[in-house]
C-alpha cells in the first residue's frame, strides 16, 4: 500500500480497476459480509410472515416459537455482518483515498515543477482534500451495492414464487426507476466538474493570497485581492447552486421512485389477497419486501451517485499522473564517482569548470547565469534543446541543456536523474524550508551528523541563527521559514547545500541576501569549506570573486574568457564593468 506503483492514466476504469486490485482482499471481505447482512435483512419479511400464517393465525405455538428463534437469528446475524461489513468499508475508504495521496506525492515529488507548469497550485490540493474522498466513496461503497444486488435477487425469487404477477412488478420496476434516474445522473456529473474547476481555482487563489501576503500589505493590495477572491468564490457558490438543483431532484427521486414502488407492490400483493392467491402472512411479507426494496435502491442509486463524482476526481487526478517528466527514465550505471573526479563541461555556453575548483560564472544578464547552472543540475527538459525555457527547481528558470553537459567526460542526460540530483546539487538564493526541526531541513534526507551540520552552519555564517533558537537543532521550523528572516532563510539554504556535501555544488547568488561584512565572510569561509570539491557559483560581487580560483565571463550565454579575478579585473573592460556595477549595486 506504501508503494502502489504506477496507476494507469487511461481511463477512469481503469483507474477503479488498478485501485481494487491492490486492495481486493478487503473488498472482497466487505462484499462477503454486505452480502449477508443485506440478504439477512431481506429474509426478515419471509420469517415474519411465515409466523403469522404458520404460527399466529392457526394458533400454533411452537412454529410461532420457532419463526421467533429463526427472526432472532437473522437480527444476530444482522448484527454481526452489518459490523464487519461496516470495519471492512471504513478500511475500503482509507485504502482507496490514501493511495490517491501516495500517488499524488509521488508525481509532485518527482515532476513538481513540470506539474506546476500545467496545472495550478489548487488543482493539486484539491485532489488530496476532496478528489481522495470520492475515490473512497466507489470503494467504501462496494460491500453495500453487491449486498444489494445479491438481496434483490433473493428477494425477486421469493416474490416469484409467492406471486408470479407481484414478483414481476418488482423485477421489471427495479431497472425502470434505474433508468429514470439516469436521466439526472449526466447532466449532474457535467455541473459537480464545472463546481471542482471553479473550487480548484478558488484554492489557488487563496493559497497564492497567503504565499503573497507581505507583499500584499507592503503595497495596500489587500483589497484587491480580498476583492478578487469574493468574486472567484460567488463563481463556487453559483456552481454549487447549479449543482444542489440537480443533487436535490436525484436525493428526492430515490425517495419518491421507490415510495411509488413500495404503493404498487402493496396494491398488486393486496388484490392477491382479495384474489385469494396470498395469503395474510404472504401479504405482511409483501409488504416488508416492497419496504426493504427500497434500501437495495437506494444503495445502488447512491453507488451511481459516487461513480460520477469518480470519474470527475479520476479524471483530474489522472491528467496530473500523466505530466511528463522533464526527465524519462534512461539507463545507466547508479554511480558518479568516478566522473567526479573529472571536469565538469557545459557545450551550450562553452565553459569548462575544472575539477575540485571554486569558479566563478559573471554575466551581464543573470538570467545566462541561471540558465547555465539550471543545466549543470539538469532542472530543465531534457529535449527542448537550447535556447527554451522552463521552470526549473525552487525557482530556477533554467534553459534546456541541448547536447547535455558532461562530467569526467559522461554526458549528464544519459544518466538516470536521481544518480545526478546526488552529484550535482544546484541551490538558488530563494532557500525553500518546509515545517520540521532545523535539524530534518538542514540533513535533507541526507546522511550527516550534528558535527558536519554546525560546521556548515559556520561557513554560511549561521551559527547566531543556530544559538538564537530555544531548541537548537531540535527546534521546528515554521512552514516556508516564516520564522526567519529573507538573509537568514538564503544562509540556512547555503548550510544546507553544504552539508548535504556533493561533489558538485552550484550556486546561485549565495550572498545576495546579506551585508558586505557578512558576505566577505561567507566567501572566505566557502573556498576552505569547499577545497577540493568542484563548485560553481553565480555572482557579479567583488567580495566573493576575490576568493574563487577561476572566473568564467558570459557574453549572450557563451564564454568568451576566463582566468583568475585580478586577471579579468585589469584586462578585460566588459568583465571590469559588469563587477564594478556589481559592487555599486551592493
Amino acid at each position: 500500500m506504501l508503494n502502489p506503483g504506477s496507476p494507469p492514466t487511461t481511463t477512469p476504469f481503469a483507474f477503479l480497476l488498478w485501485g481494487a486490485r491492490l486492495q481486493w482482499r478487503t473488498l472482497v471481505a466487505g462484499m462477503v459480509c454486505g452480502i449477508v447482512w443485506m440478504t439477512a435483512i431481506g429474509l426478515v419479511p419471509a420469517a415474519i410472515g411465515r409466523g403469522i400464517d404458520d404460527g399466529l393465525v392457526p394458533g400454533d405455538r411452537g412454529e410461532l416459537v420457532r419463526w421467533s428463534l429463526i427472526l432472532t437469528g437473522l437480527s444476530l446475524v444482522i448484527a454481526l455482518s452489518g459490523s464487519i461489513r461496516h470495519w471492512f468499508a471504513v478500511q475500503n475508504w482509507l485504502d482507496g483515498a490514501f493511495r490517491v495521496v501516495v500517488v499524488t506525492d509521488e508525481a509532485v515529488t518527482t515532476r513538481g515543477q513540470e506539474i506546476a507548469r500545467s496545472f495550478p497550485a489548487g488543482d493539486v490540493v484539491s485532489v488530496t482534500t476532496t478528489d481522495m474522498e470520492r475515490v473512497g466513496h466507489v470503494y467504501d461503497t462496494t460491500a453495500r451495492c453487491s449486498g444489494a444486488i445479491v438481496s434483490f435477487a433473493v428477494v425477486g425469487v421469493l416474490l416469484l414464487r409467492a406471486s408470479v404477477s407481484t414478483g414481476l412488478v418488482v423485477l421489471l420496476g427495479a431497472p425502470v426507476l434505474l433508468a429514470m434516474l439516469s436521466l439526472i445522473i449526466r447532466p449532474l456529473q457535467r455541473r459537480q466538474a464545472e463546481q471542482r474547476e471553479e473550487s480548484g481555482r478558488l484554492t489557488t487563489l487563496g493559497t497564492d493570497t497567503v504565499a503573497g501576503l507581505r507583499i500584499l500589505r507592503g503595497i495596500g493590495g489587500e483589497a484587491e485581492f480580498v476583492g478578487r477572491y469574493a468574486v472567484q468564490s460567488q463563481r463556487v457558490r453559483q456552481a454549487g447552486v447549479r449543482v444542489a438543483g440537480y443533487q436535490a431532484a436525484l436525493d428526492a427521486s430515490q425517495t419518491l421512485l421507490p415510495g411509488l414502488f413500495v404503493v404498487l407492490v402493496v396494491w398488486t400483493g393486496a388484490r392477491a389477497v382479495v384474489r385469494g392467491d396470498l395469503t395474510t402472512g404472504e401479504l405482511v411479507a409483501f409488504y416488508g419486501y416492497a419496504t426493504f426494496m427500497t434500501f437495495p435502491l437506494r444503495t445502488v442509486t447512491e453507488m451511481v451517485e459516487h461513480v460520477i463524482r469518480f470519474r470527475v476526481a479520476a479524471t483530474k487526478i489522472m491528467a496530473i499522473l500523466r505530466v511528463p517528466s522533464d526527465h524519462p527514465a534512461v539507463a545507466g550505471e547508479g554511480s558518479l564517482e568516478t566522473a567526479a573526479d573529472g571536469d565538469l563541461v557545459d557545450p551550450v555556453s562553452g565553459a569548462v569548470f575544472t575539477r575540485g575548483a571554486l569558479t566563478a560564472v559573471v554575466s551581464a544578464r543573470p538570467e545566462d547565469s541561471v540558465a547555465l547552472a539550471g543545466r549543470l543540475g539538469r532542472l530543465g527538459p531534457g529535449a527542448a534543446g537550447p535556447g527554451k525555457a522552463a521552470a526549473g527547481a525552487g525557482g530556477v528558470e533554467a534553459t534546456a541543456y541541448g547536447a547535455g553537459p558532461t562530467l569526467g567526460g559522461r554526458t549528464l542526460a544519459d544518466l538516470p536523474i536521481d544518480v545526478v540530483r546526488r552529484t550535482v546539487v544546484v541551490n538558488d538564493p530563494e532557500a525553500r524550508l518546509f515545517s520540521g526541526s532545523l535539524r530534518a531541513q538542514l540533513r535533507a534526507g541526507r546522511p550527516a551528523d550534528d558535527t558536519t551540520l554546525v560546521r556548515a552552519l559556520g561557513t554560511a555564517h549561521a551559527t547566531e541563527i543556530l544559538h538564537s533558537l530555544p531548541d537548537g537543532l531540535d527546534t521546528i521550523v515554521e512552514e516556508k521559514g516564516r520564522g526567519f528572516s529573507g538573509g537568514q532563510r538564503q544562509r540556512l539554504g547555503l548550510a544546507r547545500a553544504l552539508a548535504i556535501d556533493p561533489p558538485v555544488l552550484v550556486l546561485i547568488e549565495p550572498t545576495s541576501a546579506v551585508d558586505a561584512h557578512t558576505e566577505a565572510r561567507i566567501a572566505e569561509e566557502l573556498a576552505r569549506h569547499r577545497r577540493g570539491r568542484t563548485t560553481v557559483v553565480a555572482t557579479v560581487s567583488p567580495l566573493v570573486l576575490h576568493h574563487t580560483d577561476r572566473v568564467i565571463l558570459l557574453v549572450d550565454g557563451r564564454a568568451v574568457a576566463s582566468g583568475t579575478h585580478a586577471e579579468l579585473l585589469s584586462g578585460n573592460t566588459a568583465y571590469r564593468d559588469i563587477v564594478i556595477r556589481g559592487g555599486d549595486d551592493r
